[in-house]
């Protein structure tokens, strides 16, 4: 899954790209891919341009002069930017024709992603933008701010790093990065988890996701070459996708669990119970 790196290397690259191209047509071709009315997406970006892309969480928030159109890429979704005259592949489901008959194309074979558009003003209240907690990197997210977040939560410290009301933009690869950064055993109750901790956490996801981004982010199984961008972060994984491989730090084999449903790598040895 496209996690906060990946997005913002996607944004980095369609802004480079696509920016100020005046948009002639919209094809729909899974209409469940759109939360607002499709026939109102089709209409209303005819004209528009994309001005800018700006990023909340996993959320690419595309700005034309009159909207904001939202997308979330989900398990697989991508984006390619192709000739008009490029046959249409199976699995891409919106087109956006361009007046320079090129053409931004939403691929996504599991149909998971989303887009909605809305007026401008509207993003204030869009639920899915509100309730995202603090990013990697913000100035606010401190170990006060988390402890008082795990205050009470009986759960993994692994679960509640996925919950984008704390963190926004953390997803599974870059969960398992943090603790293993912070030192912590990822079964640990959420609230058992110390102050010292938490400054590991604040200070593994800055960094972390920083050289993420440098990297163009994580190409994995479901998050390969997209736009022509290979991610290379991988080369820098310390447990994850690492399991029966020796640590990089103590030489104990990473061990793989499942939590909530999710394949969670820690080293037995540098994250103890």
């Amino acid at each position: 899954m496209p996690e906060i790196a990946e997005v913002e290397t996607v944004r980095n690259t369609l802004k480079k790209r696509i920016l100020n191209k005046k948009i002639k047509e919209v094809n729909v071709f899974y209409e469940s891919i759109i939360e607002s009315d499709v026939n109102s997406f089709k209409k209303d970006l005819v004209g528009e341009s994309f001005i800018d892309i700006k990023r909340r969480g996993k959320w690419l928030i595309f700005e034309t002069e009159n909207y904001f159109m939202l997308s979330h890429l989900r398990m697989e979704g991508k984006y390619f930017i192709k000739d008009k005259k490029e046959e249409k592949e199976k699995h891409e489901h919106v087109i956006f024709t361009f007046f320079d008959d090129t053409t931004l194309r939403y691929c996504d074979t599991r149909k998971f992603g989303r887009m909605n558009l809305i007026l401008k003003d509207d993003l204030k209240n869009m639920e899915c933008i509100k309730k995202q907690g603090l990013e990697p990197g913000d100035k606010n997210l401190t170990s006060e701010y988390l402890l008082e977040k795990f205050r009470n939560k009986h759960i993994p410290i692994k679960t509640i790093l996925l919950d984008q009301t704390i963190i926004s933009g953390l997803g599974n690869i870059y969960a398992n990065e943090v603790l293993f950064y912070a030192r912590i055993y990822p079964l640990k109750e959420a609230c058992l988890v110390s102050k010292r901790e938490c400054d590991g956490i604040c200070e593994g996801a800055k960094e972390i996701i920083e050289e993420a981004i440098r990297m163009g982010g994580t190409t994995i199984k479901s998050y390969t070459s997209s736009l022509g961008v290979t991610g290379k972060f991988q080369q820098n994984l310390k447990v994850h996708k690492r399991e029966g491989h020796p640590c990089l730090v103590c030489g104990t084999k990473i061990q793989n669990i499942k939590i909530g449903g999710r394949s969670t790598y820690f080293c037995p040895n540098c994250q103890k119970k």
